[in-house]
């Protein structure tokens, strides 16, 4: 089984997971050229992240489950179910509003949340730099909704919706993170200062299994939720079914994606610790943004001064990741 035992390869693996889930939006974007809708491309989205959870399991953790409690496998299960219903929130965010204001407003909720409850659980590192980097992504965000306020469109009230979209999806995927680390590791009675990863329970998962269940979670859950999603917007899976079969290729790669950047993210955890590992994979929100302004150009029709609020929004987000990142090392 494959394991991280120094903190550079921990770190690096962060970053790539910073890089997947900032870039696998992309895909969707992609697919909306091909005119597929968001509903039918997150069947295929969902079948890359279950797959892709299945490939890590039996490569690099080499098939083993251990004697895991049904307890734990049911966690990693519903980790997938809560950041299923936040991400497909998500989806049509981007959908309605684009990236450049769906990852800064979700995620950064996300990412504020996330942190937040990462430090209750592991109260560990500078809080005045934590606090400082919530306040800065905070603002970042304000600046987001504000530079979203003055897109004119005609579509305006998909846009605010997206924006509603944003800030529900946000709102949830903040506890997925925690609920997937408590199928994994131990926190020994007594010792509330957080996780530990000497001692691992073996009634727990081990990382590779927890991805497995995780991706599982997701793949289930997508039944009723995406279907909901269908059956508003006038989709069907005939529609799926007909379609060729390149069409699906895009949201399968996006699951992939995705999923290998959680990957990373949760082996490099042992070393790292879960808080430092989320806050710099959240990293995916600078990321995000800049494909959305400079490739996808999701505000070229914005009126005059708009730029300036886009540039004090990637500012204030750099300067909160790298604040939430000297706090937590």
């Amino acid at each position: 089984m494959f394991t991280v035992h120094d903190s550079g390869t921990a770190i690096f693996l962060c970053f790539l997971t910073m890089l997947g889930w900032g870039s696998w939006a992309n895909t969707q974007k992609l697919a909306g050229k091909e005119k597929w809708p968001f509903e039918l491309f997150y069947w295929d989205y969902c079948v890359g992240v279950a797959v892709t959870g299945l490939l890590f399991f039996v490569t690099l953790g080499k098939a083993y489950l251990g004697s895991p409690s049904t307890a734990a496998e049911w966690t990693a299960v519903a980790s997938g179910a809560l950041f299923n219903l936040a991400n497909v929130l998500l989806v049509a965010a981007i959908d309605a509003a684009g990236m450049a204001v769906a990852f800064p407003v979700g995620i950064g909720l996300a990412l504020v949340i996330g942190t937040g409850v990462s430090y209750l659980q592991t109260p560990k590192g500078n809080a005045v730099y934590l606090i400082g980097g919530v306040v800065f992504v905070l603002i970042a965000m304000s600046v987001s909704s504000v530079a979203h306020s003055r897109l004119k469109t005609a579509g305006v009230t998909g846009k605010n919706l997206g924006l509603i979209f944003s800030i529900a999806a946000g709102l949830l995927m903040g506890f997925f993170y925690p609920q997937l680390m408590r199928s994994m590791w131990q926190i020994p009675a007594g010792e509330s200062a957080g996780w530990t990863f000497a001692r691992p329970d073996p009634s727990l998962l081990s990382p590779y299994g927890a991805l497995l269940f995780f991706g599982l979670g997701v793949l289930v859950s997508s039944l009723p939720i995406n279907w909901w999603f269908m059956r508003s917007r006038g989709s069907s899976f005939a529609d799926v079914t007909k379609a060729r079969a390149g069409i699906h290729l895009p949201g399968i790669l996006g699951g992939a994606i995705w999923m290998a950047a959680l990957s990373f993210n949760v082996i490099a955890s042992r070393v790292a610790g879960p808080a430092v590992s989320y806050a710099l994979g959240q990293g995916a929100t600078l990321i995000a943004a800049l494909w959305g302004v400079f490739v996808w150009h999701e505000f070229k029709d914005a009126p005059a001064g708009t730029n300036r609020l886009l540039a004090v929004m990637l500012a204030a987000y750099a300067v909160g990741l790298i604040l939430i990142g000297m706090a937590t090392l």
